[in-house]
């Protein structure tokens, strides 16, 4: 099953002049594809049967140029083995309603959504957007409840936004 995505990033690769080897699609199909982010040695196994001559540095140094080209992102979480997420350039927002950050959020699945609405709708759809909004880390921190920011600004009839 070929995604948009893939074929995307393909193309964009094809602009910058970056080879596509067949390993490299696979190992970009792969990212797409995973719902965790797998670390390089969980690519390469699972590519060793059909890349039978691919080494481990292989896989790799293929990852290393997707981070540098920005398709990929690398994910250390401390240990040894850093993961990688593949972040198309779709992202939406979340929105602390305590003091106003705006931090990103990359959830590849929703992709599809454009593909749907235009089954269900009929709809030539040409982008779209999603927002969550909640209460960031920090302010939890601070005691700041979902709570308090929605009854505070109801019972006071007035919404105190912090740009």
């Amino acid at each position: 099953m070929h995604h948009t995505i893939v074929n995307d990033s393909i193309e964009k690769m094809k602009n910058a002049n970056i080879r596509i080897t067949p390993q490299r699609y696979a190992i970009l199909e792969y990212l797409v594809e995973s719902k965790m982010h797998p670390t390089a040695d969980d690519i390469y196994k699972a590519l060793a049967d059909r890349f039978p001559n691919m080494s481990a540095a292989t896989v790799y140094n293929n990852l290393r140029l997707f981070v540098k080209i920005g398709f990929v992102k690398e994910l250390a979480y401390g240990d040894a083995s850093s993961r990688f997420d593949f972040s198309n350039t779709q992202h939406y927002h979340a929105i602390c309603e305590s003091c106003g950050k705006i931090v990103d959020l990359y959830y590849p699945v929703l992709d599809d959504v454009e593909m749907v609405a235009e089954n269900l709708t009929g709809f030539q759809v040409s982008h779209h957007r999603m927002e969550v909004y909640g209460i960031c880390p920090e302010c939890q921190e601070k005691g700041v409840q979902k709570e308090d920011v929605d009854d505070g600004a109801e019972a006071a009839g007035h919404h105190h936004h912090h740009h």
